[in-house]
């Protein structure tokens, strides 16, 4: 971690070195360096960027946890690979490309623009059986580690996660009750939108799980087969592959934070390689980050999914990157370099 450290240090001096107050963009400048860190270069690179958008159904949902049917899922993943959604439309101004991928849709329909890497069609019902087989999950960790690999060999610069799929809030819920310690009710929120009577189902279905498989809630590999869905086992993948291969990757909401608490559970020090951009209005996304001792610098109550998140804060480090680049330093502007005082 020397030669990380090295370049974070220098990009805080380069921020140092520019006609400002001192730390006057806060966090940005903070995360910045680490991405650059990450990128092993003084000058971080976030022109190139996608943003990997895991579609999968989940078994849980004939539980009731949901205001939908799992038939959502396939339509929303055809219409965020077509620039449709929320998150397309928010993509195209720091010009992210949309890469959809079929890790888990409960159907053999051909989706125009998504890639297919279904491991299974959907998981099955945690309360009857385990979602996913063990092979399953190593599956779609798998595929997750791949997709960075390709898009590293693509030349892109920064990868950005998100995921659409009925009932994924349910078991995101279920996985973080596990490794937290947390009872359903502490952290499990209204997903899409349910009502009182739908909330208080949820929360029930959750704490039978957590109740049900007690005994492996040390064991994140096991949780996540166990109660979790493809989408998460993706992006678990997409987090040990940022490791891997040295490549930033910004989260997402809750569901993308989970998948960060598992991945950091496998392999210490994923979360290095890791950038938070929104605190979901979902009530796990708080203990999470503070298990991680991560924090997200958005506040604005969001629950959207599907990237929407990340790809806002790309927009805002891209802006934050053209000011680090293109400010005129203390050299060059007529004003004497400020200085740290008791630090």
């Amino acid at each position: 971690m020397a030669e990380y450290e090295d370049f974070f240090h220098e990009i805080k001096n380069n921020w140092d070195a520019i006609a400002k107050p001192l730390d006057s963009l806060g966090k940005f400048e903070t995360i910045l360096a680490k991405i650059g860190a990450v990128q092993k270069t003084v000058y971080p690179k976030l022109q190139k960027s996608a943003v990997l958008v895991f579609c999968a159904d989940n078994g849980i949902v004939e539980e009731g946890i949901s205001q939908s049917d799992k038939s959502v899922t396939r339509i929303c993943a055809e219409n965020i690979a077509q620039g449709k959604t929320a998150v397309g439309i928010m993509a195209r101004r720091p010009h992210a490309d949309i890469i959809a991928v079929d890790i888990g849709i409960d159907s053999d329909a051909v989706i125009p623009g998504v890639l297919s890497h279904k491991v299974r069609r959907g998981t099955r019902n945690f309360l009857k059986e385990s979602a996913m087989t063990e092979a399953e999950t190593e599956k779609a960790i798998n595929i997750g580690k791949d997709l960075v690999r390709d898009c590293k060999s693509r030349g892109y610069d920064i990868l950005c996660v998100g995921e659409m799929g009925i009932g994924n809030t349910t078991t995101s819920a279920a996985v973080a009750s596990l490794l937290l310690g947390k009872n359903a009710a502490e952290i499990t929120g209204r997903g899409a939108g349910l009502s009182d009577e739908g909330l208080r189902r949820k929360i029930s279905v959750i704490q039978k799980a957590a109740e049900k498989y007690a005994e492996i809630s040390g064991e994140p590999l096991k949780v996540l087969a166990s109660v979790g869905g493809f989408d998460i086992a993706g992006m678990v993948g997409v987090f040990l592959g940022a490791k891997q291969y040295e490549m930033p990757v910004i989260l997402d909401g809750v569901i993308s934070m989970v998948s960060a608490l598992v991945a950091e559970r496998i392999e210490k020090g994923v979360i290095d390689f890791l950038i938070p951009s929104h605190k979901s209005r979902e009530p796990a996304a708080e203990f999470i980050m503070q298990e991680l001792g991560i924090d997200a610098v958005l506040d604005a109550e969001m629950a959207l999914g599907e990237g929407s998140g990340a790809v806002l804060m790309l927009g805002i480090l891209q802006t934050i990157a053209d000011v680090y680049e293109n400010s005129v330093p203390f050299s060059a502007s007529g004003v004497g370099q400020y200085k740290r005082f008791g630090l």
